[in-house]
C-alpha cells in the first residue's frame, strides 16, 4: 500500500529533464530526494519494511541508481546487498539477461555466488518504466537460484505498463505517475 503523504512529497521533488538522455525522453531525476535527508530515509524506511514484511535474506541493488536505495536498506536489516549491473562491471563469474530500454537495449550481470538456492530476495530500483530492466533482473535471481519476495521502484511510469511484467510479484512503488 503506498504513502499517499510521502507520494505528494517525493513528486514534489523529483525533476523532469526533458529529452534526456535522448530526444523524447522525460527523463525523472531523482537526486533532489537524496539532497533531503529527511525524504530519503522515509523512502528507505518504506522499502525497509516493505521487505522486512517478505523476510527478505537478500536486498538487490539495480545498476545504478537502484543502489542508492537498496544499500541502505541492506545495511538497515542487516542482510546482503547485491548488486545487479550492466555488463562487463562485475569482475567474477557472472549470469547475465539482455532486455529492451524505452530507447535501446542493455545486458544486466549478477555475480554467480551472489544468491544461495532458496533466498528470499527484494529487488530494489529508482524505476519501472517499461519492465524490461526488472523481468531481467527476476531472470538473474531466478538463474541464481534465489525467489523473488518483493520488487520495490521509487517511481513507477504506470502509463508504460511496466507492471505487465512483474510476474505478478508483490511489488510497492513510492511515487506513481499515471
Amino acid at each position: 500500500m503506498r504513502d499517499e503523504s510521502l507520494e505528494t512529497r517525493l513528486k514534489s521533488v523529483i525533476r523532469n529533464i526533458p529529452d534526456f538522455p535522448q530526444s523524447g525522453i522525460q527523463f525523472k531525476d531523482i537526486t533532489p530526494i537524496l539532497l533531503d535527508p529527511i525524504l530519503f530515509e522515509e523512502s528507505i524506511e518504506a522499502f525497509a519494511q516493505f521487505a522486512k514484511a517478505r523476510n527478505a535474506h537478500k536486498i538487490i541493488g539495480v545498476d545504478a541508481r537502484g543502489f542508492l536505495f537498496a544499500a541502505p536498506v541492506a545495511n538497515r536489516l542487516g542482510v546482503g546487498l547485491v548488486v545487479v549491473r550492466k555488463e562487463g562491471k562485475l569482475p567474477y563469474d557472472t549470469h547475465r539477461e539482455s532486455y529492451a530500454l524505452e530507447y535501446g537495449t542493455n545486458t544486466l550481470e549478477l555475480h554467480t555466488d551472489a544468491i544461495a538456492d532458496g533466498e528470499n530476495v527484494v529487488v530494489i530500483d529508482d524505476l519501472l518504466a517499461t519492465g524490461g530492466t526488472t523481468e531481467a533482473a527476476i531472470g538473474l535471481v531466478k538463474a541464481a537460484g534465489g525467489k523473488i519476495c518483493g520488487l520495490g521502484f521509487v517511481i513507477e511510469l504506470e502509463f508504460l505498463n511496466g507492471r505487465d511484467k512483474l510476474d505478478g510479484f508483490e511489488y510497492l512503488s513510492l511515487a506513481v505517475y499515471e
